[in-house]
């Protein structure tokens, strides 16, 4: 898989994230990383954590969000954004490169 377009992020995931970082006082980036495994071959792993030298690094409003060289071609051109839903909150990845994917969105496949 060719990279062409790196992943987006809204300002509104930035901004929960400044809002997350502000509330807990420690300043930490979002990692947005693709694994194995999930009902439908891959899963999304999203969680705080600090940045390893080979990270995409993408800033808004003060902020980082870090895609890992490994995950980055699955991620190409996807948008990541913050939802909140009646189910819940959570940060999520709209990937245009998921052929299909679970009901709960943090499992896909291409």
């Amino acid at each position: 898989m060719e990279l062409t377009l790196p992943p987006k992020v809204t300002p509104r995931a930035f901004a929960r994230l400044a809002e997350i970082n502000a509330a807990t006082g420690d300043v930490k980036a979002l990692r947005v990383a693709v694994e194995g495994g999930g009902c439908s071959g891959f899963q999304y792993d999203i969680r705080l954590d600090d940045p390893a030298p080979d990270d995409l690094v993408l800033e808004g409003d003060g902020q980082k969000v870090l895609v890992d060289s490994v995950s980055l071609p699955f991620l190409q051109n996807a948008v990541i954004d913050y939802t909140e839903e009646l189910i819940g909150a959570r940060f999520v990845v709209e990937n245009p490169n998921a052929t299909s994917s679970c009901g709960c969105g943090t499992s896909f496949s291409i």
